[in-house]
């Protein structure tokens, strides 16, 4: 006969600060069979990362917490921007669940990952199923629970780094200001500094490991734009298309991370009229049930996810026959540019450099453009550094203000933006072009070898 234990999702660990707390457990009494463990068979099936990667990272994160004078990491995850508020906390821990996770780290002792919420964990955390960086993993009872835990590890008297999460966009760091004040009442002779700077300059240059990820995440992306090609026929709707990508991406194993910035609309129309196609769009203003017809244009950009690892597209498709010349001769000037990128990526080059040579083609064609140069990605997008506008336009963060003196490194992974549009011609028709590329010595390796033509909707 079977033998039976009962589990409530309590720690079995928890010190006298937490168990004098008297939470409730996350859930009633649950029979399992002695002895019986979660299973580890969904880790086959899904992107692995090896545990000497988690080496790597750990100690030169630890490295720069002793640089820093701080006696551990908090990490607060949260969804914002397409969950990469949880992009921090997947680089440590390689675990995250997009209803909620937070990461106490420490210089000397074994992480522990904190997940929301407790019927999601009944009778198990499932991310004790798809990794083996952590096995502490608890149910978390909110920030009452990991304040009272760091006073049991000795710690609540100590320098405390917060990590959240920021990029070049989002240059605040993303922290929940009630959640910060929380920390600050429970832990009230803590100092609080922001280490989150320091998981931004780790990320910057990637490991091989995490290029291999990136390269598979590549190989969904030509699926999906063959998708978008295929499928983009006059009369199927907008909808229908911008299904047919997001399909593809996840039937091939991507993450059901949706960043597709789509736009459609008719090349032809009154000069009184303006149109968005510049630059795709983001959601919920896309995609609309417009059915496409004969002489529209096409323009997107989306993120392909694999393993938590992005990679980036950007792709032009004409639906007809023939493309008026003058779009086809703003994709050569975008397909120069692309080439110009994959020379510019070799260690060594400024940043300056690069964007320079990035945007001498558009120059020599009398070309304007939305966004022409380059951004970094990983876990995040867009990270640092980054330089898609012209200098004193936009955020400072996003036009090279003061880094264009910097060395690019083996490594450094950007993805193109290449929209380019001929104002002599039409100020509100363009074109949208790039690949993924790796920083290599002798010129970027490109992980979507995205094709050198415009894309004729229809065809296989």
């Amino acid at each position: 006969m079977t033998e039976f234990e009962y589990v409530t999702g309590e720690p079995a660990n928890a010190g006298p600060a937490v168990t004098a707390l008297k939470l409730n457990p996350p859930f009633p009494p649950h029979a399992i069979p002695k002895g019986a463990q979660p299973t580890k068979v969904p880790m086959d099936f899904m992107p692995q990362l090896p545990l000497s990667e988690r080496n790597r990272r750990w100690d030169g994160l630890r490295k720069r917490m002793l640089m820093a004078g701080v006696d551990m990491l908090l990490f607060l995850g949260n969804d914002i921007y397409w969950d990469m508020g949880n992009s921090n906390i997947r680089y440590v821990a390689n675990a995250a669940f997009k209803m909620g996770t937070h990461l106490s780290f420490f210089m000397d002792k074994d992480p522990v990952v904190w997940s929301f919420v407790a019927h999601m964990n009944r009778p198990y955390n499932f991310l004790l199923s798809v990794q083996d960086w952590v096995q502490d993993v608890r149910t978390a009872r909110g920030l009452v629970e990991i304040a009272a835990d760091i006073e049991d590890r000795g710690l609540h008297r100590g320098r405390i780094g917060i990590v959240g999460f920021n990029s070049t966009i989002q240059t605040t760091t993303t922290l929940l200001s009630g959640d910060v004040k929380a920390l600050e009442k429970l832990l009230p002779n803590v100092d609080f500094v922001d280490m989150t700077w320091a998981l931004q300059q780790m990320r910057m240059v990637k490991s091989e490991v995490e290029i291999d990820v990136m390269r598979e995440a590549g190989k969904i992306s030509q699926k999906v734009l063959k998708a978008l090609v295929k499928g983009a026929k006059p009369g199927r709707l907008e909808c229908e298309v911008y299904a047919d990508m997001i399909h593809a991406q996840i039937a091939n194993g991507g993450e059901p991370n949706i960043f597709n910035l789509f736009a459609s609309g008719p090349i032809d129309h009154p000069t009184e009229e303006l149109w968005h196609l510049l630059h795709g769009m983001d959601q919920p203003v896309m995609p609309s049930r417009r059915p496409l017809k004969d002489n529209d244009l096409i323009v997107t950009e989306w993120h392909t996810k694999y393993g938590g690892y992005l990679v980036h597209t950007e792709y032009t498709v004409y639906v007809g026959e023939k493309p008026p010349t003058e779009l086809t001769d703003i994709f050569k000037v975008c397909v120069e540019s692309l080439d110009a990128s994959r020379e510019a990526f070799q260690p060594g080059r400024t940043l300056r450099e690069a964007w320079e040579a990035i945007r001498a083609p558009a120059e020599k064609a009398g070309y304007d453009f939305v966004e022409l140069g380059f951004h970094a990605m990983g876990l995040a997008s867009p990270e640092f550094p980054t330089v898609i506008y012209k200098p004193g336009y936009g955020s400072n963060a996003l036009n090279g203000s003061r880094i264009g003196d910097l060395v690019l490194e083996e490594g450094m992974c950007f993805g193109n933006n290449l929209d380019l549009y001929n104002p002599r011609w039409k100020s509100d028709i363009g074109c949208m072009y790039s690949d993924f590329m790796v920083v290599r010595p002798g010129g970027a390796e490109l992980l979507i070898n995205t094709p050198r033509e415009i894309g004729i909707g229809g065809e296989a």
